[in-house]
């Protein structure tokens, strides 16, 4: 592919909503995922580079807003099945993106006013949001912590002071691990951390695949890393399921994500993302 996409023109260096970046890390000269991601989902903080990413991708791969929003769905699913019939009352969402609509701590704390959720995002336009993650319960509590994925110890030290990791924790990484592109570097990032967790613990993953259709998706993936950041991989079903190594993949096993635990299972069409949930015994 190759083809470039035009900067920011100067003085476009606020995003849509208004509000200016907290710290000048923050680059509006590339797209970047959280930013055009929040741009599928109907959000309005992003840039004008992020939106014309945004739109040569859905040109390439038009599905890619489904993925997203399927990708928000299963979040909601899981978490009220953590919450509620498995119990769980500690999430560490990894990778948190920018906030929208039925955050983790939202759905976590309507089912289980107890929760308590640590955010982790590196993206510094996410820290700059992050005030939209610390609402609380009374009874729960929610916390964010700026962190690299690929570095799970000083995610895990963070994440203790507010989560007691000596208890039940379930790990979401949505759409994260993709991010991370040597895969053993990626599996080596899972183990530290659910070994570091007790029996009960939950790892919750979804992951960009080739193996379930969407015609253009290559391409897509190929002019992203070409014209925006971080770069994306894809990967197996194959590589996907070794992220479960020890672990016991809860039923409907793996899936697109618009299908785990869906209402009819059936008739959800699939996109092209990987979801699956395993339990530590």
């Amino acid at each position: 592919m190759g083809e470039s996409v035009t900067s920011v023109t100067p003085g476009a260096d606020v995003p849509e909503s208004g509000h200016r970046p907290a710290s000048t890390r923050v680059r509006a000269d590339i797209a970047h995922n959280a930013r055009v991601w929040n741009y599928w989902l109907g959000g309005g903080d992003h840039y004008p580079v992020d939106r014309a990413v945004g739109d040569r991708v859905t040109s390439m791969y038009p599905s890619i807003g489904e993925v997203a929003r399927a990708d928000r769905a299963f979040l909601g699913r899981v978490v009220r099945h953590l919450a509620g019939d498995a119990g769980i009352s500690q999430f560490l969402d990894i990778g948190t993106g920018l906030p929208t609509a039925d955050n983790t701590h939202e759905v976590a704390q309507h089912t289980a006013p107890e929760a308590r959720v640590v955010y982790v995002d590196n993206d510094p336009i996410v820290l700059a949001h992050s005030r939209s993650l610390l609402t609380s319960t009374p009874e729960g509590a929610t916390e964010y912590v700026e962190a690299d994925a690929r570095e799970p110890e000083t995610i895990l030290r963070a994440a203790g002071r507010t989560l007691d990791l000596g208890r039940p924790v379930a790990v979401m990484m949505l759409g994260i691990l993709n991010f991370v592109l040597d895969t053993d570097e990626a599996r080596s990032v899972v183990g530290t951390l659910m070994e570091a967790l007790p029996p009960g613990s939950h790892l919750v993953l979804t992951h960009p695949t080739l193996e379930l259709g969407g015609e253009g998706n290559e391409a897509a993936m190929r002019f992203w890393n070409e014209n925006a950041t971080p770069p994306i991989t894809a990967r197996s079903r194959a590589e996907f399921a070794s992220f479960f190594d020890g672990l016991t993949v809860l039923e409907p096993g793996i899936v697109s994500c618009s299908r785990w635990r869906a209402v009819p299972f059936g008739r959800a069409p699939e996109v092209a993302q990987f979801a699956a949930v395993g339990r530590k015994a």
